[in-house]
């Protein structure tokens, strides 16, 4: 064979064989590169950018109902799981849309935390972006429902409550009138009026406050709370009334026990719940204050030795304007909204709230708030444990 023919034919072989593995080399990096989208997928930036501007909460998620991406409030909003995939009712919904193969619109209520029955309204529309990918937009409707529910509630409210209060300032201011020449009567209806009047301040007062835990979210302006500082700002706030009735708060808190919430309502709820077991005990009672750990729980429990609260009144006690006994209310200056106050702070701090209580022999309040470290928003109320209140030791008179 000739020389050149031998060279041009080992060229050509090694050219087809250089073309032949450049081209096994780029199909191989192809399937890595394949292989790595499907086992960390990313969207364009541009298309970030735009679910960036939306309004709504964005998530978008492949058929594995693995998140690829998600608005920042997704997860604190319970859309999306710790573990970064769908919460299983919005898996359901995308369920819909793959199947479907087009969109798909509901309505759901998701457990604010893993404990007690408060929630979040969320609007959801869910839609194919492309054959891999779905997107859903989540619109918050907590806000526009508590809002029209807090108008509804407040007139109704206020056009009941306020007949009483306002008809004996009336009555009163009367009196005082018919009595101007009599100066001991003039001054015990004045009195009566004052008394009559503090009354209908801290009703209107409490109104307003539980409008105000209806209207808004507790959570917005949340933060590390520390519950020992919880506790001690709120028996702080009850010195005068405990000293008006030579009563005695006993405080034991385990340290370093921290929730997620607004310490000022968490403030709230705890002076409400010791101001009541002061009132409703006898002169110079002992009212014991305790919180504790409870595996990735916080347990608050605020024990009296006052009337007792029977069975049946036990059911109701946490509803707006109940009052156990209509009479001593009256004289303890009791409005019927401070448990309503207290238990809207706790469920809108994702916990739960249960009494023991015994004629005669006291009650105990038990609060239960998650651990920070605990908290995940999403889970549903249904598998948390109930609360088994146990009565915090308080000593004999």
């Amino acid at each position: 064979m000739h020389v050149g023919a031998a060279l041009f034919i080992t060229f050509l072989v090694g050219l087809i064989i250089g073309v032949a593995t450049t081209a096994v080399t780029m199909v191989m990096d192809r399937r890595r590169q394949n292989l790595a989208e499907l086992l960390e997928p990313r969207l364009n930036d541009s298309v970030i950018e735009v679910l960036k501007a939306l309004p709504q909460m964005a998530i978008v998620t492949d058929r594995s109902y693995n998140v690829v991406w998600a608005s920042p409030g997704a997860t604190v909003k319970g859309l999306v799981s710790r573990d970064n995939r769908l919460t299983p009712r919005l898996q359901a919904v995308a369920q819909v849309a793959w199947s479907a193969d087009d969109h798909s619109e509901t309505q759901l209520m998701l457990p604010r935390g893993p404990y007690g029955s408060a929630a979040i309204t969320v609007r959801i529309r869910a839609n194919q972006l492309s054959p891999r990918y779905l997107i859903l937009l989540a619109e918050d409707l907590t806000e526009a429902i508590r809002v029209q529910e807090v108008r509804r509630d407040f007139v109704a409210n206020v056009s009941h409550e306020l007949k009483t209060p306002i008809g004996a300032v009336t009555l009163l201011a009367e009196a005082i009138g018919e009595a101007s020449d009599d100066q001991e009567q003039v001054e015990y209806f004045a009195n009566r009026l004052l008394i009559e009047g503090d009354r209908l301040t801290r009703l209107v007062r409490e109104i307003i406050d539980l409008s105000r835990l209806q209207s808004t979210d507790a959570m917005a302006e949340a933060e590390d709370v520390n519950i020992a500082d919880v506790v001690s700002n709120a028996v702080d706030q009850t010195v005068t009334i405990a000293e008006g009735k030579s009563a005695t708060v006993s405080v034991r808190v385990d340290p370093d026990l921290v929730v997620w919430g607004d310490p000022r309502l968490l403030v709230m709820c705890m002076q409400n719940l010791i101001t009541n077991a002061i009132s409703y005990s006898p002169a110079g009672s002992r009212v014991g204050v305790g919180a504790r750990r409870q595996g990735d729980v916080v347990e608050i429990s605020v024990t009296d030795q006052g009337i007792g609260i029977s069975e049946e009144d036990q059911k109701r006690i946490f509803e707006r304007f109940y009052r156990v006994d209509s009479a001593r209310s009256r004289n303890t200056g009791g409005t019927g909204l401070g448990l309503s106050i207290v238990r809207h702070v706790v469920e809108n701090h994702g916990g739960d709230i249960a009494v023991w209580s015994q004629l005669g022999k006291g009650s105990t309040f038990t609060v239960r708030l998650p651990l920070i470290e605990a908290f995940k928003p999403g889970v549903d109320s249904a598998e948390a444990p109930k609360i088994n209140p146990i009565p915090l030791s308080v000593p004999e008179q």
